[in-house]
This record gives structure tokens, sequence and C-alpha cells, in this order.
């Protein structure tokens, strides 16, 4: 908080940014344990990707009914219901009895995600000067980051009490979340400081290069992180490497403190330096380190990879949010969802895809599947122009 007053950001900025830490923080808990969790019902890893993609499925179909609930409730309302829905299912989670009934309260999740997601995103982009773009994205975004890199070591030491505690820890955190932004958001929709900007029609949006870029680089990271990385990485040290499954929420909490170092260098660099030069870096990074992933043979070798992942993450979580701010101009709420679609795409069929290359050839297949959209993502970046960012002070 302290960092995002002292970098001049509007206060619903650095609100939805709380938000976003306690929000991800509890769904980093659950990372280590749903994989785990979903296979202790006695079921292979399809169903375990199903689980995963269950989630993304159900906010990908709510997502065009979120625009118009926002139109009525506002989005301070939406944005809170959303968060209780997703408490009230993953607190349900805890309690089920059988493999569908995961399925199916993991899909009303991804209802309520939808309805939080978006509204927090519209609120953002109409609260900030677009010379904070890159700044303001990065501090949300960075919300989400740190806690979803920090969460695996609660719920690793969670995992050692029970397998179902973990989502009883997130129905909590989502409360406090639901909680902050009721309290704190402020009704209006615009900092009065920013600058106007123009409306550019969407079909002009998606010619945007940038914006192109922008909707790859997030089909990539809803493929690579919530798909192979969440889905296969727990099942990876439980089952390869022969680790407790502590050890994932230990590896990612050692990785987050690499990331939250990166965060603000990021955000700066974002705004200063351009948002192509770290689309092109950072996910040539992470293609590198999803490529060796499969291949380490212990546990400290996880962990310097997943470092070095954390690293490239601080850049690929802002980077491209920022560019579609650039592309859509004072018009969010269509690109915006766009956006998120792509994430949500790769969210379905990554963790899918994965554990059927993992079922019928080997992990380096799965993760391989990951490497090829986060290159393919650098390398389109190429196509951007070179200006990258608006003017700024």
């Amino acid at each position: 908080m302290a960092w995002g007053r002292g970098a001049g950001l509007p206060r619903d900025v650095v609100v939805l940014g709380v938000v976003a830490f306690f929000v991800m923080l509890g769904f980093g808990v659950v990372v280590p344990v749903l994989p785990v969790y979903v296979r202790s019902f006695g079921v292979g890893y399809f169903e375990v990707g199903a689980v995963v993609s269950a989630f993304a499925v159900m906010r990908l179909v709510a997502n065009p009914f979120v625009g118009k609930l926002i139109d009525v409730g506002g989005e301070r309302i939406i944005l809170a219901t959303g968060i209780g829905i997703v408490a009230l299912s993953s607190a349900l989670v805890g309690l089920a009895d059988t493999y569908w009934q995961v399925l199916l309260l993991r899909g009303a999740g991804g209802i309520g995600s939808a309805m939080f997601s978006v509204s927090a995103m519209t609120l953002l982009l109409a609260s900030v000067d677009p010379t904070l773009r890159g700044r303001a994205v990065g501090f949300y975004q960075g919300g989400f980051l740190i806690g979803g890199m920090a969460g695996p070591a609660v719920g690793g030491l969670l995992a050692g009490i029970s397998l179902h505690a973990p989502f009883f820890f997130y129905a909590g955190t989502l409360v406090i979340a639901g909680g902050v932004g009721l309290a704190l958001l402020g009704r209006h929709h615009r900092d009065p400081t920013a600058a106007a900007e123009p409306v550019r029609p969407f079909r002009e949006v998606l010619r945007d290069k940038g914006y192109q870029t922008a909707l790859l680089a997030n089909l990539a990271q809803g493929w690579s992180a919530m798909g192979v990385r969440s889905a296969l990485i727990p099942v990876l040290v439980v089952e390869v490497l022969h680790g407790q499954p502590a050890w994932t929420g230990i590896a990612f909490a050692i990785a987050a403190v690499a990331q939250t170092l990166t965060l603000l260098p990021a955000g700066r660099f974002v705004d200063t330096v351009g948002r192509r030069p770290a689309i092109i870096g950072s996910f040539a990074v992470g293609a590198a380190i999803m490529l060796a992933i499969p291949f380490v043979a212990e546990l400290w070798m996880l962990v310097v990879l997943l470092c070095v992942y954390g690293v490239a993450a601080a850049f690929m979580g802002t980077a491209p949010a920022a560019a579609v701010g650039d592309a859509a101009g004072a018009r969010g709420g269509q690109p915006v969802a766009v956006f998120q679609a792509f994430s949500d795409v790769g969210a379905i069929a990554g963790p899918l895809v994965a554990g059927l290359l993992v079922d019928a050839f080997s992990f380096p297949a799965a993760f391989g599947s990951a490497v090829v959209l986060m290159g393919a993502a650098s390398l389109f970046a190429l196509r951007m122009p070179r200006r990258g960012v608006p003017a700024l002070a």
C-alpha cells in the first residue's frame, strides 16, 4: 500500500491491489492441494485437469453477462457479490464427498470469479491516468502475483493438517477481500485528475498490434500458469521427485520472494521503457523455464527455476494488461472482457491438454505445450510499435 500511494496511484487502485492480494492468497493456498485432493477421489490426470478447467469454463460462460450486471448494480456491489460466490463454493468444496461435487462447485466459483475480475479491471482502468497505467496495472497484478505465489506456503502447511483445511482458509480470505472492497472502494468511476482519452471502436482496437499481442500473451499465461504450472507441478513434486505436498508450497514461497523484489522495477520498466521489450523478454524467459522444469532431478533445482519464473512473471502480469489499456483508450469494457476470455480459454484447454499429454506421453510433452505458446507470444511482440508507452512525467 505504501508503494502504491508513494507512486501517486489513486486510492481505488491501491484498494484493488489489496483486494487482489487477499483473493489470490486464498487461491494460492489451494494450488498445492487441489490436484492431490482431486486424485484422492481415485480419478486420473484428465479428471484433475477437468476440475482446474471447470473454474475457467464458467468464467468464460459468465463473462458476456457481467457487463449488464455492473450497469444495474455497480462495480462495488458486483465485485463483492462475485467474491462471496467464490467464498461459499470454496467452503463447500472442502465438505465435498464425491468428485462430481468438487467439479460442480468449482464451476460455480468460476461465475463469481468472472463477476469480480471484470468489475475490478473496469474500476482500475477508469481510476487511473494513462501516464501511470503501467504502474497501476503492475500494482494490481502485483497483488495477484504476490498472493498467488505466497499462498502455497500456507497451503502446504495446511495440507499437512488436512486436505480439506485449505479450502476453508480460502473462503476466509475471500470474505476479507469482499469486505475491503465494499468498505474502501470509492463510488466514483474516474479519478478527476485523470486525462481524457478518446473512445476507440472495438473493431479498431482489434486491429491494434499491441492489443493482438496482449491477447496471445494472455492465452499463453492462462495455459502456462493456470494450466500446466498449477495442475502439474504439485503432481511432479509428489509423484516424480517423491517429495511431500508441502514442498510445493515451500518452493512457491521462495520464488515469491524473488518476484516481490522484481515488482517495483518491473512496473517502472513497463512505463518508461515500454510494453514491447517487457513482453518479448519475459515470455522468452518463461518459455525457457517451462522447457527446463520437467527435467529437474532435485527439489532445489525446481526452486531455482521457479525463482527465475517469478521474476519473469512480474513483467508478464503487467505489460500485456497495460497494452490493453493503451489500445482501448477510454472504453475498457469489451476489450477487457475479450482479453480476459483469452486467458480463460488457455486455463480451460491447458490443464486438459497437459493432462492428456502426461497420460499419453510424458511430463516434458505437457510442459512443451506451454513452451510453444510462450515462445509465440514473445515473437509476436516483435510486431508491436516501438513507441510502447504514452508520454510520461
